[in-house]
């Protein structure tokens, strides 16, 4: 992928976009609400056409090859899609004629995608009586019936439990061993990212940093000291002016990088004039780097839905005022 743009009217979703991922690869995506993930995702699968740029999946372009493109990829999107009146097998066999799939390889491929996300046992019930976990797990199922070469996970575990994004992990790193797959994914829980080989940070339409979890993390530098004080404006104006140490706010709490967390504390404590209510000390993490890169954390009371959507909104607003 090569300068990928995308911009409704005047607005430029996304802007110039260029990183390669590895055949076999976990390449992470990860941005703030409206950043652009979904965005480039869409224009990945051929549902939207770039503004600019270039971009192939598979070896084949995105434009120019859009057939090609979608036979080549599975995508399920943080959005449920799946019909809810059929059983989980008519969905398979709806799913496998839509993509041309003769009756004796599905027959062949249906039982085995089944097997692989343990639903077997439950391909004659409905879907609307399905947890879940059972409905995120059938349209992972659904999204490698064709065997693609890449899999596009959206938000593949958002609002699920967290023992049952463990189990959804565990058949996502079931799939790269038996079906050698490259893995396209956004989330925006940090733990789920530590799954990655690689992770790019992408923010208001700009790829901002891109490397593994660690070096992501080494990245930073230091540790990273959290303090909640009895008023955290005069603590951080008092931190800044004593120490000349970049103080960031979030959600009640100061966070600052420093390069010996336990020697700084004491110090620290003693130079504040302000009641230290809390503090801790902590190795840094890529919620860290994420706050360090783009000054805010991602939420997980709402995550971002389709881009586009929302930028069109913005212009259509633009337009009337």
């Amino acid at each position: 992928m090569r300068e990928l743009k995308k911009s409704y009217n005047d607005i430029a979703a996304v802007k110039g976009v260029s990183f390669t991922i590895d055949r076999g690869e976990i390449f992470g995506f990860l941005g703030p609400n409206g950043a652009g993930k979904t965005t480039t995702i869409s224009m990945l699968c051929t549902l939207l056409i770039p503004t600019g740029g270039r971009a192939t999946v598979n070896g084949f372009d995105v434009v120019k090859n859009k057939l090609a493109v979608r036979k080549s990829i599975g995508l399920v999107f943080q959005d449920p899609s799946l019909d809810e009146r059929l059983t989980a097998l008519e969905n398979l066999i709806f799913h496998a004629m839509i993509y041309g799939i003769g009756k004796a390889d599905r027959d062949r491929r249906i039982p085995d995608v089944l097997e692989l996300v343990e639903l077997s046992g439950r391909q004659n019930d409905l879907v609307k009586t399905f947890s879940g976990g059972m409905k995120r797990r059938l349209e992972i199922a659904r999204g490698l019936l064709h065997r693609p070469k890449v899999l596009f996970l959206d938000e593949p575990t958002l609002g699920l439990d967290p023992q049952t994004r463990y189990h959804i992990w565990e058949y996502v790193q079931q799939l790269i061993e038996d079906e050698g797959l490259t893995i396209f994914l956004t989330t925006h829980y940090m733990d789920e990212a530590e799954n990655c080989d690689r992770i790019a940070i992408i923010d208001d339409g700009e790829l901002i940093a891109m490397n593994t979890p660690e070096e992501l993390k080494e990245s930073i530098g230091g540790e990273v000291v959290l303090i909640v004080a009895e008023d955290n404006r005069k603590a951080s104006l008092e931190i800044k002016d004593k120490f000349n140490i970049a103080v960031q706010e979030v959600n009640g709490e100061l966070s600052l990088k420093v390069a010996n967390g336990s020697h700084f504390m004491p110090e620290l404590i003693k130079a504040l004039e302000t009641t230290v209510i809390s503090i801790s000390l902590r190795k840094p993490t890529l919620e860290d780097v994420f706050l360090d890169l783009t000054g805010r954390r991602i939420r997980d009371e709402k995550v971002e839905g389709m881009d586009q959507a929302r930028v069109r909104m913005r212009a259509r607003r633009g337009r009337t005022r």
